[in-house]
């Protein structure tokens, strides 16, 4: 796991300084070496941990002759056959680590080598031949890479700021993107919240040449169905394909462990990591508040297996963190779980370099409550108009004081939506703060602004209307996995754990994996409302009943009671300063009605106060300043 950098341009030479300094900011995602490689008007830099290939394996890599020259972040799982495959072929290879098999099969294959790789990555290659620079990234998005076109001139690297150090790019707000980032609570591809930086979408390939880019795709999860079997044989296969994901992620020279909260998703990987290797170690986070906290199931599972478990117990104290969540995303971020992401991370370095977790099981098998409501809500959607209308009148008037999670709210949102278009009802039940909430916020003038720019296609209006599902509920693991995915999950799993220098493995997002599971019927997934039916039928062989069936928690934070007690005073603190206010974004007067309510418990607005307090911290360490590191509150 690494950060890379690096700039292509045909006036005038890139300096070496300039690589260093794109490299610095990344330490903390490879404090084992740097390497440098400046050419004319290119140059690379990338900042590695090493996990694979200790003494050889530092980058840049060439091809033998040094007319291809790469960097890598992430891992190639399948990097031993890669190079079996390329000796036999006549490749001589210097190294014993992954990032090298990627120049050699770029000499064979061109831009169609991406295809044959089977990980995580974000890579940079220059073709010293033809002047030529190749940009990719993985097919689900585990590895980030931002970058900048102006007049010819391609800058690139793993984090915004890296990016930044190119001082000649500007550091100007892009509005839509922040109004997008209020409703889902991140920036998703290919936007960013700088107006003039954007994202290499997932699955995606960059080439520049003599100052031109071209974007092309060159992998689609596809849902149209597979070869029909039975439940039983469908879960014999789930088992087989999901231990050799993680058999495969299991190849590191460095010691490894599992993030395990005791859920279905982490357990089934502890599970299998137990049939794969002798040592377990498990790393698991706990609350003071009960009804957040999953200690003991995960304790169940460390038991089950023998595994050397660790634990670490969390306080209000750690919002402290804030200003630290937003220099290390770069964007603003609003996903609470950010928070014990980010100790978890900082407790399993202590012990392992890499941990393997359970990302990508709730969009692979229908997880999420969301999925079961959206199947109700649209078979509800038939009924007259003039009831549809009545329902979400009546809805609207019991939407307060109701925490998010609960089955009250969930019934509240369903019926707030019942007239809607599936598409639109879907944006709605993933709003933090929706169209209605926002126009409230924000002042007249900055309203007006945002109506008169030019409409961006909708979020999730591509991707759901191109999805080849046949199904409802394929349609929308579909959509989640181009969109909710890569934009939050992932984006939290790589900054909260590179922020550590700790590398994440996610064996149910082994792209085979995910083929597999995407050409299983719906109802295998979500059977009535039960969510994950054949995932908990795989797994009946391997985890008990309490952890296959107990109610699904997720890794929230208990926010919305620590905004009424030990840190009521730092939303009004942050958000109704002069600073925040001089913005004209947000009417004061609604930003101080939001607080009041939450804090006298007439409703729960903790997930917008955390998302605006992430907005203004980012916009304090990005855009008011040079970033240099975190602000102090």
């Amino acid at each position: 796991m690494c950060g890379i950098a690096g700039q292509a341009r045909t006036d005038r030479e890139v300096g070496r300084e300039l690589v260093e300094a794109m490299c610095t900011p990344m330490v903390h995602r490879g404090p084992d070496a740097r390497g440098t490689y400046v050419d004319g008007g290119v140059g690379l830099g990338v900042q590695r941990l090493a996990v694979i290939d200790l003494v050889s394996g530092d980058q840049p890599v060439t091809n033998e002759d040094g007319s291809v020259v790469a960097v890598l972040n992430g891992e190639i799982y399948n990097y031993v056959e890669l190079r079996e495959r390329l000796e036999r072929a006549g490749h001589k290879l210097s190294t014993l680590g992954d990032t090298e098999v990627i120049a050699h099969l770029y000499e064979d294959m061109g831009d169609g080598c991406v295809e044959e790789l089977r990980g995580m990555f974000a890579f940079a290659l220059w073709d010293k031949r033809h002047r030529r620079m190749l940009l990719a990234r993985d097919r689900v998005g585990k590895k980030p890479l931002f970058y900048h076109l102006r007049d010819g001139c391609l800058t690139f690297a793993s984090e915004t700021k890296a990016l930044l150090a190119e001082r000649s790019i500007p550091r100007v707000v892009d509005e839509q993107s922040i109004d997008q980032y209020l409703h889902f609570q991140h920036v998703g591809a290919p936007w960013s919240a700088f107006r003039d930086v954007r994202k290499l979408p997932p699955a995606h390939t960059l080439t520049w040449r003599a100052g031109e880019i071209e974007l092309s795709r060159y992998w689609k999860l596809s849902f149209r169905p597979g070869q029909a079997m039975s439940e039983d044989e469908a879960a014999e296969q789930l088992r087989a394909e999901l231990l050799e994901a993680t058999r495969i992620r299991l190849r590191s020279d460095v010691p490894l462990g599992a993030y395990l909260s005791g859920g279905v998703d982490s357990s089934a990987i502890v599970a299998a990591m137990a049939q794969c290797s002798s040592t377990v170690r498990t790393f698991a986070i706990g609350f003071d508040v009960a009804a957040y906290d999953e200690r003991a199931h995960a304790q169940t599972v460390a038991d089950l297996f023998g595994t050397e478990h660790h634990v670490l117990q969390m306080n209000p104290d750690a919002v402290g963190l804030a200003p630290q969540l937003a220099w290390s995303f770069g964007e603003p971020f609003a996903d609470q779980s950010a928070i014990p992401s980010f100790y978890l991370a900082q407790m399993t370095r202590q012990d392992v370099t890499v941990a393997l977790n359970g990302d990508g099981g709730d969009e692979a098998f229908a997880g999420y409550p969301r999925y079961f409501a959206n199947a109700v809500t649209t078979k509800l959607g038939g009924l007259p108009d003039p009831l549809t209308g009545a329902i979400g009148a009546v809805a609207n008037r019991f939407d307060r004081g109701v925490h998010p999670a609960s089955t009250r709210h969930r019934m509240i949102r369903l019926g707030q939506t019942l007239a809607d278009s599936p598409d639109h009802r879907y944006a709605t039940w993933l709003a933090y703060l929706n169209e209605v909430d926002r126009a409230r916020l924000y002042t007249d003038d900055y309203h007006a602004h945002l109506r008169s720019l030019t409409p961006r296609d909708p979020y999730l209006g591509k991707p759901w209307h191109a999805s080849d599902a046949g199904s409802l509920v394929n349609r929308l693991l579909d959509v989640d996995t181009q969109t909710y995915l890569p934009g939050d999950l992932l984006v939290k799993a790589d900054i909260s754990s590179m922020a550590h220098s700790l590398e994440l493995r996610s064996p149910f997002l082994d792209h085979r994996f995910l083929e597999f599971a995407a050409r299983l019927p719906g109802r295998m997934k979500l059977r009535g409302s039960e969510t994950k039916h054949i995932l908990k039928r795989a797994l009946e062989p391997w985890l008990p009943a309490d952890i296959l069936h107990r109610p699904k928690m997720g890794f929230e934070v208990p926010l919305a009671e620590w905004f009424r007690t030990d840190l009521r005073d730092l939303p009004g603190t942050i958000l109704l300063d002069e600073t925040a206010r001089a913005r004209g974004m947000f009417r004061p007067v609604e930003v101080r009605r939001l607080i009041s309510e939450h804090v006298d418990g007439t409703a729960n607005h903790a997930s917008k106060l955390w998302a605006l307090l992430q907005l203004e911290l980012w916009m304090r360490t990005y855009v008011d300043r040079e970033p240099s590191g975190p602000i102090t509150l």
